[in-house]
């Protein structure tokens, strides 16, 4: 059996390629339905956020859904050519993809360490894959241990204090960047989990002048009334841009809601002063060339990183804290990982040395012609034989599996299937071959 991931993030992968290969719920549950209908026994789970694509198999050799098959998988459903995202790819396997998804549950492989809207978007991915019945025995366990270390290190460490999100970082960069900003007109675009999170952090350092444009009103209206701020129609974002001096953008869309040469409009009916727009959605609400007109900057997700640094250095003993929370839960699945092998290996390896010394027996009756009054007695004895071996090999099993682990002695077994089944193919035994 094998767990693998293929996948890419905010480490790997420049936005402009994660906006290319994510995912939307719908996207979700088609992708998981295809995999299903090529790959009919392995098991799958699809992770899509705005800083990583992931897609986790499971299975008797993931039953053909090798990694080069899961990359031709992105490229035809993106309809993107392999050659343009192939570089920013990375794969675990086994022991490793284990240890990644727990690290990727406890955030501390986000782009903010701490941030807890990651663990809400593995479960909801989760949700998807079994809505899709496309999970089973092993990422049903896997997924579970992760919700588990998740848990355990939030609740264990500081590491969620304080401002830890993509929104709150971006709420820090317009801090940094704009002098005053309780005197400043804030748009803030999108309505969803970020961009309530965004509108929280605004209140937080100082923002009186909040305005909260959604694609559905009633949802950015509830916000509103929420937080004590305002909301206003879809069909006025241009006019709340007019005058506006902060921009964050969260919007769910799969295009750009502005380009250059549709914002030049909104730069001509301008006042004096300048713009700053902070576009944290994946794929991005703003065309990387608006940055280009005059009095606009504009930053992606990407363009967080100093904020970002500074987050994970007053977090680095929180990290390594939760990193020792995370081994200890890797040994532990990888264990019942390993162990859930070794039955069914422990019983093919008895059924192959029965048929080896059922083989031998009517080797020495029929091409030795002894008399077959004997037969009975012989089969007796050899079947002693076999059990006494198979009780050392068993035994030499279990102290292999106490001192080195399940998943070494499931090895060790698996080796030994592989050679009995190499003796059984061979006509006259493996001794007779070689003379």
């Amino acid at each position: 059996m094998k767990i693998v991931i293929l996948g890419l993030n905010h480490k790997t992968a420049p936005v402009e390629i994660r906006e290319k290969l994510a995912f939307d719920t719908a996207e979700t549950s088609r992708a998981l339905y295809e995999l299903k209908k090529r790959f009919g026994q392995a098991e799958f789970v699809l992770i899509s956020t705005c800083n990583r694509v992931e897609l986790y198999c499971a299975g008797k050799h993931c039953q053909g859904a090798d990694t080069a098959k899961l990359a031709e998988f992105f490229s035809e459903f993106h309809n993107i050519e392999l050659d343009k995202f192939r570089q920013f790819l990375y794969a675990y396997e086994d022991e490793d993809a284990i240890r990644h998804l727990l690290t990727v549950s406890s955030s501390l492989d986000s782009l903010v360490v701490g941030e807890a809207q990651i663990i809400g978007q593995v479960k909801e991915s989760y949700r998807l894959a079994c809505a899709a019945k496309t999970t089973g025995k092993i990422l049903n366990r896997l997924f579970h241990c992760a919700f588990a270390t998740s848990k355990k290190v939030y609740t264990t460490t500081s590491i969620s204090n304080g401002r830890v999100s993509v929104a709150g970082v971006a709420v820090e960069l317009a801090m940094q960047l704009f002098a005053d900003i309780s005197s400043a007109k804030v748009v803030v675009i999108g309505a969803g989990d970020t961009g309530r999170l965004i509108v929280q952090h605004l209140l937080q350092a100082g923002a009186r002048n909040i305005t909260v444009v959604n694609r559905s009103y009633d949802r950015g209206l509830k916000a509103a009334q929420k937080y004590g701020i305002r909301a206003e129609k879809w069909e006025q974002l241009n006019e709340q841009l007019i005058d506006a001096n902060i921009a964050i953008a969260s919007a769910s869309v799969q295009d750009y809601l502005f380009r250059k040469d549709s914002f030049k409009k909104i730069i001509a009916n301008r006042k004096e002063g300048t713009l700053l727009i902070i576009d944290i959605a994946v794929p991005r609400n703003f065309e990387p060339a608006v940055n280009e007109l005059e009095g606009i900057y504009l930053y992606s997700v990407d363009d967080l990183a100093a904020v970002v640094e500074q987050n994970r250095k007053t977090r680095q003993q929180d990290v390594a804290k939760g990193m020792e929370i995370i081994l200890e839960n890797v040994t532990d699945f990888t264990e019942w990982f390993g162990s859930k092998d070794i039955g069914p290996l422990i019983g093919r390896m008895k059924k192959q040395f029965k048929q080896i010394g059922e083989n031998e027996i009517e080797r020495f009756f029929v091409e030795g012609k002894q008399d077959a009054s004997g037969r009975e007695v012989m089969e007796a004895m050899v079947n002693r034989v076999v059990n006494k071996l198979l009780y050392c090999v068993i035994k030499n099993v279990n102290i292999v599996a106490r001192e080195n682990g399940a998943t070494e002695a499931a090895k060790m077994v698996d080796s030994i299937v592989r050679q009995a089944e190499e003796i059984m193919s061979e006509p006259g035994g493996k001794e007779d071959a070689k003379q």
